[in-house]
């Protein structure tokens, strides 16, 4: 059995660097979700007009890996805590989002920030938003593993290549042989 969950965590370039690399992830797409606008461009959605997300959308086999890891690498490879912002990334299509298709997702993500609240994990409070998942579309093909084909490019080398190898530090049980 398959399961999706959609995240948006600022750049789709770098969060779907991450979960390509992790194990039980079957598929990762860049996308863009819960806007207004039926099948928005990249140019559209960076306008910040159309009220898309960045996403990835994840297809993941749950006998592998839980919805609760997913979330839980979710929050070490961004920063929860800054609205409509990710690095030098700004505007709404840049916020921190869980898109669920069930609401045992829905819970599964709000028991994990309450926990993380509680414990302090963050010096500010948690603004991820936690909503069905409405309006995706599958961004450009360009889009699409850039990470993969583009190592060397600029933003690549100095925003997603960190995240990846924190991943790899904080997740070893997780990481694709």
């Amino acid at each position: 059995m398959m399961a999706t969950l959609v995240l948006g965590g600022g750049c789709f370039w770098c969060t779907e660097a991450v979960y390509v690399r992790v194990r039980g992830v079957l598929d990762v797409e860049s996308g863009y979700c819960n806007g207004q606008t039926v099948s928005p461009t990249y140019e559209q959605v960076c306008s910040g007009r159309t009220g898309h997300n960045e996403v990835v959308k994840l297809q993941y086999d749950p006998a592998q890996v839980s919805t609760r890891e997913l979330l839980e690498i979710f929050f070490v490879i961004h920063d929860p805590t800054t609205l409509n912002r990710q690095g030098n990334d700004r505007g709404t299509q840049y916020r921190s989002g869980i898109y669920f298709a069930s609401p045992e997702q829905a819970a599964e993500a709000q028991k994990l920030i309450d926990e993380l609240a509680k414990a302090q994990a963050f010096d500010d409070a948690i603004v991820t938003e936690i909503l069905p998942l409405a309006n995706y579309s599958a961004a450009e093909d360009y889009h699409q593993d850039f990470f993969e084909r583009n190592p060397g490019q600029g933003y690549c080398l100095a925003v997603a290549a960190p995240k990846v190898a924190k991943f790899r530090q904080t997740f070893v049980r997780l990481v694709k042989d």
